[in-house]
């Protein structure tokens, strides 16, 4: 009996491209109206996470939050901001609940992810998230690598932008093994630029890996949709067919070649190789 050979199919980015830029900051001080600016420059997209009742002359206004975070996201920082490993759940549950309801309201979206308050956070909060409706939390332990996530929430970036930016973002630039999916994930504050006068660091970095065609420039949310979605896809036994059951098209590889766009709601056929004798 005559079979199909067995392709090599992998899950890849938007445009098939492997690797993914997303940037992630914290707590929606002034210096956010720069680094927006340099982002839009440089084509990167940005996840900020916000404390809604914090409203100080050191923070941006709520009321522009809407046209200032446009094209980027908004994400939650807890209310308050206070250390939530040390408080009970229930505060923890309004705590993160509350700053939700706040940014929904100004943003006209749902809001869906957390970045960890002081990067304060437990095993039993990680398990209260996804009943808070949140699908990711970044903490700030860094990887100084470029590996996917084994768990979003609890989500470790690959640095904050004060160590070794530059040289990290070269090798990131430099990466070409299509076999793998890389995310480069930076995070800090923008006020720290302007406390530490270096703003040149994060311009030279955005001119670094900005506008290029091999890489996806994404928010947090984006990235966890994403690969949901890429999970979801039902392939027949003998990969000769694949069902994207959701709205958003996924795109593979097959045998390292073909790239293909599945659109959502479609079936469709792979061209994976003759049938063997």
């Amino acid at each position: 009996m005559s079979e199909r050979k067995l392709p090599t199919i992998y899950t890849c980015f938007p445009g098939g491209k492997h690797k993914v830029l997303t940037m992630s900051y914290d707590d929606g001080k002034l210096e956010d109206r720069r680094l927006v600016s340099i982002f839009n420059k440089y084509g990167i997209k940005g996840t900020f996470h916000l404390n809604s009742g914090l409203e100080m002359d050191t923070r941006i206004p709520t009321s522009e939050y809407q046209e200032l975070y446009k094209g980027h996201e908004v994400s939650c920082h807890t209310l308050t901001h206070p250390t939530i490993a040390r408080c009970p759940m229930e505060q923890v549950v309004s705590q993160v609940l509350d700053d939700r309801k706040n940014l929904e309201a100004i943003m006209g979206y749902p809001v869906r992810g957390l970045s960890y308050p002081n990067g304060s956070y437990s095993k039993e909060i990680i398990n209260a998230l996804p009943s808070l409706g949140i699908r990711y939390a970044r903490t700030v332990t860094s990887t100084m690598s470029f590996a996917m996530p084994e768990n979003f929430l609890e989500w470790n970036p690959t640095c904050h932008h004060n160590k070794n930016l530059l040289e990290l973002g070269q090798q990131f630039v430099d990466l070409f093994k299509k076999q793998y999916l890389y995310m480069m994930y930076v995070w800090g504050h923008s006020y720290e630029f302007t406390n530490q006068n270096n703003w040149e660091l994060m311009e030279d970095f955005c001119k670094l890996v900005g506008k290029r065609d091999d890489i996806w420039y994404a928010t947090n949310i984006e990235i966890v949709d994403y690969l949901d979605a890429a999970k979801r896809l039902q392939y027949t036994a003998d990969c000769s067919h694949v069902y994207n059951p959701s709205a958003a098209s996924v795109w593979i590889c097959v045998n390292d070649t073909n790239f293909i766009e599945l659109k959502g709601g479609t079936m469709t056929e792979l061209p994976i190789g003759e049938w063997a004798k």
